[in-house]
C-alpha cells in the first residue's frame, strides 16, 4: 500500500494524565529525578524516557514530534519555536567554517538572508542557484558543500524540486539534502523521495489558525539526538524551544490537516484554472501549463492534491496593491503574510515576504512587481469567491469588464 502521512498520524494514540482523550499538557520547565545517577546519565543522554529540562525536550513537544515524524516517514523530529528556528539549527549542526551549502534561489526570503548575509559572518558561504537545473546544481557542488537546500515548493516561485534527482546528486557528493515542506504537508513526502531531512514551518499549514509560531525538523535519530546534545546540539544551545501549550495546540490541529489540505487544493485547482481561462498569468502546479506539473504528480500523495498556493501577474505593483486592497475591502481574504489559513491570504512577496531579496536579483529569477501570491482559504463556495474576486479585478483595470 502507498504510504498515506495522514494515516500514520490517525494511528498514533495518545492519553491525558487522567484519560483525557488529548495528552496531558506539561506545564513546567525542569523535571524532577529519583537519583543522582540519572540526572548524570540524563545530561550524557543515556536515560531514554527522562526529561530534564524543556530547552531539551519536554512531554508535550515529543508527542508533536512524534506524529510529525509519523506523517513524514522519518524516524524522528524536534519542534521548534519558529520555522527559521528550525532552518538555522540544521545549518548549524552540519556546518563549520569554511563550509558551503548550494540552495535553491527561490526560497523564503527570511532564508535567503540568513544564508547571504549571516552566514558569511561564521565563513560559511551558500552558492543560490536555479534547482529546476540539475546541471547547475551540481557544477555549483564542491569538496567543501555539507548541504545541498531547497523548498519542495519554492516560495513565491512555485518551482517544483526533482526531489528524487536531487537525492541522487546528494548521495554522489556525500552531502545532506535538506528540504523545507512547508508549502506542501502531506501532498509529499521528501523522506520517502530521498531526502536526508525535512523541515517545516508549523506556523503554516499544519497548524492552521494563525494563532501560533512554531517549526519542526524531521530526520534520523540519530541527527535529532545530535540537535539535542546538551554539549553541542545546535537545538538545545540555541534555545528555539516551543511552549508546551504551543505544542498541545498544533497537535490538535494536526488531526484535521488531511481534510484542510484537501479543501485547500480543491480550490486552489478551481481558482487556477478560472483565472487562466480569463487569460491571466496564473501559476499553480496543478495546472498542466505548469513546468513541473508532472513532476510533481509524479512525486505527490495523489488524495490531498498540488497545495494551496498559486500566484498570478496583474503587471504592475500598483495594480497587484490595488487589487489586493479592494479583495480585503469586499471580505474575499486579507492583505497578510503567511499561509495556510482558513481565510485566503495576498501579498505582492516583491516587496513582503521576499523584499530581503535584491531587486536585480528578483527580477533575474523572475520575481516580477505585478506578482501576487495566494494561499488558498476553505472557502465554501469557490466559485462564488471566484465571481466576486473577477468582479474586483474588472474595477481595477486587471481584466476588462464583461459585457452584460
Amino acid at each position: 500500500m502507498k504510504y498515506n502521512p495522514a494515516d500514520k498520524i490517525q494511528d498514533l494514540q495518545y492519553f491525558g494524565e487522567f484519560g483525557g482523550v488529548n495528552p496531558s499538557i506539561s506545564d513546567s520547565s525542569t523535571y524532577t529525578f529519583l537519583s543522582a545517577k540519572t540526572m548524570f546519565d540524563t545530561f550524557e543522554g543515556n536515560a531514554e524516557g527522562c526529561y530534564l529540562y524543556s530547552r531539551h525536550s519536554s512531554p508535550s513537544n515529543l508527542y508533536l514530534g512524534e506524529a510529525l515524524a509519523a506523517m513524514e516517514a522519518t524516524e524522528a523530529a524536534t519542534v521548534t519555536a519558529s520555522g527559521m528556528g528550525a532552518i538555522t539549527p540544521v545549518i548549524f549542526q552540519l556546518c563549520n567554517a569554511g563550509d558551503h551549502i548550494v540552495s535553491s534561489r527561490t526560497i523564503y526570503g527570511g532564508t535567503y538572508a540568513f544564508m547571504k548575509n549571516f552566514l558569511p559572518k561564521l565563513d560559511i558561504t551558500t552558492s543560490f542557484v536555479n534547482i529546476t537545473k540539475l546541471e547547475e546544481i551540481e557544477a555549483a557542488i564542491t569538496s567543501k558543500t555539507k548541504i545541498l537546500y531547497c523548498e519542495t515548493l519554492s516560495n513565491p516561485l512555485l518551482e517544483v524540486a526533482n526531489i528524487p534527482a536531487l537525492a541522487e546528486l546528494a548521495k554522489k557528493y556525500n552531502v545532506k539534502l535538506v528540504v523545507d515542506n512547508t508549502f506542501s504537508p502531506l501532498s509529499i513526502t521528501p523522506s520517502i523521495l530521498g531526502a536526508d531531512i525535512v523541515i517545516h514551518s508549523l506556523t503554516k499549514f499544519i497548524n492552521g489558525s494563525s494563532d501560533t509560531v512554531g517549526g519542526v525538523i524531521c530526520g534520523s535519530k540519530d541527527f535529532i539526538n545530535e540537535l539535542r546534545n546538551v554539549n553541542d546540539g545546535a537545538c538545545m544551545l540555541l534555545g528555539s524551544t516551543m511552549d508546551s501549550f504551543r505544542s498541545a495546540s498544533i497537535l490538535k490541529n494536526l488531526r484535521t490537516l488531511h481534510i484542510r489540505m484537501q479543501k485547500h487544493s480543491e480550490n486552489a485547482l478551481y481558482l487556477a484554472e478560472k483565472f487562466q481561462e480569463l487569460g491571466l498569468k496564473t501559476v499553480y502546479p496543478g495546472l498542466t501549463s505548469h513546468r513541473g506539473n508532472s513532476l510533481f504528480a509524479s512525486m505527490m500523495n495523489d488524495e490531498y492534491g498540488f497545495g494551496g498556493m498559486l500566484t498570478i501577474d496583474v503587471g504592475s505593483l500598483e495594480k497587484a496593491n490595488t487589487l489586493m486592497e479592494l479583495m480585503q475591502e469586499r471580505n474575499l481574504g486579507y492583505l497578510a503574510v503567511s499561509l495556510g489559513f482558513y481565510k485566503t491570504l495576498f501579498s505582492a512577496p516583491g516587496t513582503s515576504t521576499s523584499s530581503e531579496i535584491p531587486e536585480e536579483e528578483q527580477q533575474e529569477m523572475g520575481l516580477s512587481d505585478g506578482l501576487i501570491r495566494f494561499s488558498i482559504g476553505l472557502d465554501n463556495h469557490i466559485d462564488r469567491t471566484f465571481l466576486q474576486m473577477k468582479n474586483c479585478m474588472e474595477e481595477v483595470g486587471v481584466l476588462k469588464p464583461t459585457l452584460a
